[in-house]
């Protein structure tokens, strides 16, 4: 190939390659800033349009709806964290009399295993925080309330403090400096499991829990 054919092989290659505006322009992205209480109410609507549910409740008070919803969906047992946050209002407000029965394995899961995949009906767990723009929860497993309490019971229930329900991503990953400590399995959770075989059918509680219920502490 002479050297003319060749130059203009590639002068028609580059002319063909599209534009790029390659100005330092900055970009301008809005962000919602709601007050607390839309924030709470955009978070509930979004949660509640992929079939969770939200409660609010007072933080006196919520082991109550906590009680009174559980007793709804006929739970025979609950699972909970005894050296977790929630542990003691939860022990202080129960009685061992009624159902559903508390549940208490902090061991190994290997241990009890076949225990926590067909014998446990619910878990209930704290969370990190909270994003009110996508309607998601942030929950940062521990040794007390590890990742298969939010995955393998059919029904999940899950504590957020409203002061910790952020607008975006971007500020909870501000404001609860993730940067200084941050879990290596952190999850985002933005409603019950759900899958689509080829015909869109949907299912719930393929891959996790069939009911995600929030309670709001406000």
């Amino acid at each position: 190939m002479t050297n003319n054919a060749r130059d203009a092989i590639l002068q028609r290659l580059q002319n063909s390659q599209p534009s790029f505006d390659n100005s330092d322009k900055p970009v301008s992205v809005e962000t919602p800033e709601w007050p607390i209480k839309e924030r709470i109410e955009q978070f509930k609507s979004i949660l509640e349009s992929v079939r969770a549910e939200v409660h609010l409740a007072h933080p006196d008070h919520w082991t109550d709806t906590l009680k009174s919803l559980a007793k709804k969906k006929q739970l025979n047992n609950l699972l909970y964290a005894k050296k977790g946050p929630l542990g003691k209002m939860i022990e202080d407000s129960w009685d061992n009399t009624e159902q559903p029965v508390l549940v208490n394995n902090e061991g190994p899961i290997s241990e009890w295993k076949e225990s926590l995949f067909f014998h446990i009906d619910a878990a209930v767990t704290s969370s990190r925080a909270a994003i009110a723009e996508t309607g998601s929860l942030v929950l940062w497993p521990t040794e007390h309330e590890p990742r298969s309490w939010s995955l393998v019971p059919p029904v999940h229930f899950v504590v957020l403090d409203a002061n910790k329900l952020y607008n975006t991503f971007a500020e909870v990953v501000e404001h609860e400096q993730w940067q200084q400590d941050m879990p290596t399995n952190a999850l985002l959770i933005s409603g019950p499991s759900k899958s689509a075989d080829i015909e869109q059918t949907l299912a719930y509680g393929v891959h996790g829990p069939t009911d995600l219920i929030v309670i709001v502490l406000t």
